[in-house]
């Protein structure tokens, strides 16, 4: 059976791999146009992976497209792990519609959290202000609204939906999840689907796009959407730029609805520096870097190696795709 992984994360898992699935023939991919086995260059026609690992560092490398390029060319490819959650690039719908099983990565999932949470706190509580009065010597109270009595919504409620919810919870906040299926779930006061947002948008303090990229919801975050949202209330994206109409944006933040927008993911990326979003006031810019915490690549190799113990067991594998997801 062989495996497709790049140089540099072989290096990294070497010892556990050889010891767990001694017998794999493991293919590397040093740069776009070099593979090796066993540290010798081989030739493109010599790649047929049974099974591929698409890990974080194949994507600022270039090497994702070598990878599904392999892939679906391959004779008989059966899984790929992947380094990211969302399943929105077309070429997943490619993997899958030739039979290849997908498994998704929560490796990125805490990090993401941990920026939510740090951008909005950081609003919530008046630390600017703070700071702009200490810059004044201006002694002045600065009120401001408890965390524990804000609402949040999260609109997607995966695995980093559910990662944001595991932290924010103990402060006390009243928390509603938006997802397909609105069955009850002990980390969210509510839960409800995208045609109940309209109740929820009007009371939200905080508010976390958190979903997949689909028809359904692109472009959701629109004139309607931010017309019902709360004045002062905070939009955070990490999902996908595609979420939200950036025109419809720009109109709801002169109304103060939303009152600040953090925004991860834009629909063109990198942003175009002639973007009105990089100089506004109430606009925060990160460069699709949420998920881009330290532990992120240790938790996705041992995301991998664990669906590998698993595929090689015949056991079922952890966040494995449906193809429903990819419009099949």
């Amino acid at each position: 059976m062989q495996l497709l992984i790049s140089k540099t994360a072989y290096d990294r898992i070497k010892p556990r791999l050889q010891a767990m699935a001694p017998d794999l023939d493991v293919v590397t991919v040093v740069d776009t146009e070099t593979f090796e086995r066993n540290g010798a260059a081989i030739p493109r026609e010599a790649v047929n992976p049974d099974i591929a690992f698409i890990s974080f560092d194949t994507l600022p490398n270039g090497l994702a497209p070598v990878f599904f390029a392999r892939l679906l060319q391959a004779n008989n490819p059966k899984w790929v792990q992947l380094m990211f959650a969302g399943l929105d690039n077309p070429v997943c719908k490619q993997v899958m519609a030739k039979g290849i099983r997908l498994t998704k990565s929560s490796a990125q999932a805490l990090p993401i959290a941990e920026y939510v949470i740090a951008h909005a706190f950081s609003l919530i509580v008046p630390i600017e202000s703070q700071r702009e009065a200490q810059q004044k010597k201006e002694w002045r109270r600065t009120p401001f609204r408890e965390i524990g009595l804000t609402r949040w919504t999260l609109i997607g409620f995966g695995s980093i939906g559910r990662e944001i919810a595991q932290r924010i919870r103990p402060f006390g906040v009243h928390l509603t999840a938006v997802r397909r299926s609105p069955s009850r779930d002990r980390l969210a006061d509510a839960v409800i689907d995208l045609a109940g947002l309209p109740t929820v948008l009007p009371e939200s303090d905080v508010v976390v796009l958190a979903s997949p990229l689909n028809d359904e919801t692109r472009g959701m975050a629109n004139d309607v959407f931010f017309g019902a949202m709360k004045e002062g209330a905070i939009l955070i994206n990490i999902a996908r730029g595609g979420l939200i109409d950036e025109e419809a944006l720009q109109r709801g933040l002169a109304r103060d609805k939303p009152a600040h927008a953090i925004l991860d993911v834009f629909d063109t990326e990198p942003l175009p520096q002639a973007n009105w979003m990089w100089t506004h006031p109430k606009v925060r810019i990160s460069a699709h870097t949420s998920n881009d915490g330290d532990g992120r690549t240790a938790r996705g190799d041992a995301q991998f190696l664990e669906n590998l113990k698993r595929f090689l067991e015949g056991a079922p594998l952890l966040n494995e795709a449906n193809k429903s997801e990819v419009g099949l």
